[in-house]
């Protein structure tokens, strides 16, 4: 038997009983070693339908695709032992033609996908919203309003979704926009000056048809700011939403209000992160509402200079596992011995978005 067949009956257990602890499969699979349980947890949680019972097993997070019945006989089944741990009430994804109610009382919406879980991330976060939209609101009809506006969000959007930024919210005439989620990148705080100056830009382009159109002209505030947040869904009601929780939204908020028209300004961890990248000018320090101390803060003013294509998303111009001298030569020996037909395994663990992937010494 394979290593992928044994993968399939696993499957086929865990999606059956929605719940499986290590103990049973060491039980079902005797000949089980725990390297092989490991592998088994390893690509499970890679595939995204399952998730790990804080090590006493595993549980059910698949969609609705139905693996064969056929490869695991009910015989061969594990039965309930009351001396296995007890593990969480497993959560179940499946197509729903009507809204339920769970147990706790929490309504599950039509679309039949379970929230899962709220995980806490390194986020960057930029908050993008126009100036004077009061003005406008009251120089435009409220049809040519909503066109305006429409075309500013538009455009803003596609600049978004170059660098791979997920809109969580439009507020009204703002934009709220995460950088490392859903999906992390070495270089999220990078992407995010990037989209910040690139969303000027085409607001500036857009100006142009704008005023010709409805005589008016647009202008925009960013702020961004990076740091650990716990994003999930949030909302009830019917409405449900993936937001991120903690300072760091309302920070990269705060940061927008103090940008000048035109202008991107971040806070001092993200402009940590991009240095070497972007020319900054310092803002010295400001004490934003709701925070205790004073906030360092800089004004982006341009690129140092325009990267290769190839060369765009490289982190290896920033600094690398900085202040971690041991660390660092402790991976250059790993390689110097890998190097010379001593194969190394090195395990690196960190929250996504904070640059693991750099190579040291680079």
């Amino acid at each position: 038997m394979t290593f992928y067949d044994l993968l399939e009956q696993v499957l086929t257990l865990l999606q059956r009983h929605h719940r499986l602890s290590y103990r049973a499969l060491k039980l079902q699979f005797p000949l089980l070693d725990p390297a092989c349980i490991d592998a088994i947890r390893d690509e499970l949680l890679f595939q995204g339908v399952a998730r790990d019972a804080e090590g006493q097993g595993l549980i059910w997070l698949g969609g609705t695709s139905v693996i064969p019945q056929a490869t695991v006989s009910p015989q061969s089944a594990p039965a309930a032992s009351a001396t296995e741990p007890s593990l969480a009430a497993p959560t179940v994804s499946t197509t729903l033609s009507s809204p339920v109610t769970a147990d706790d009382g929490l309504t599950v919406p039509a679309s039949g996908l379970s929230a899962p879980e709220a995980e806490r991330r390194q986020l960057t976060v930029m908050f993008c919203d126009l100036v004077g939209s009061t003005q406008l609101s009251g120089q435009l009809d409220p049809e040519d309003l909503r066109a305006v506006v429409r075309a500013y969000q538009e455009a803003a959007a596609e600049v978004i979704q170059r660098y791979e930024g997920h809109i969580a919210q439009y507020l009204g005439d703002g934009l709220l926009v995460y950088f490392g989620y859903p999906t992390a990148h070495e270089d999220d705080a990078r992407r995010a000056v990037h989209t910040g100056l690139g969303i000027v830009e085409a607001i500036a382009t857009l100006n142009t048809r704008l005023v010709a159109q409805y005589g008016a002209q647009l202008a925009v505030r960013l702020g961004i700011h990076t740091g650990p947040v716990v994003v999930g869904v949030m909302g009830g009601g019917g409405r449900h939403e993936h937001l991120a929780l903690g300072e760091t939204p309302n920070l990269a908020a705060r940061l927008q209000a103090l940008a000048p028209s035109n202008a991107v300004v971040i806070s001092a961890m993200t402009a940590r992160l991009v240095q070497g990248a972007f020319a900054l000018e310092d803002l010295g320090t400001h004490a934003l509402h709701g925070v205790t101390e004073p906030m360092a803060v800089s004004c982006v003013r341009g690129l140092l200079e325009t990267p290769n294509r190839d060369e765009e998303f490289v982190t290896a111009g920033a600094p690398v596992l900085v202040g971690r001298e041991e660390e660092s030569g402790l991976l250059r020996r790993r390689w110097e011995q890998s190097k010379a037909g001593l194969g190394q395994v090195v395990f690196v663990s960190g929250e996504a978005g904070i640059g693991k992937s750099g190579s040291p010494g680079e």
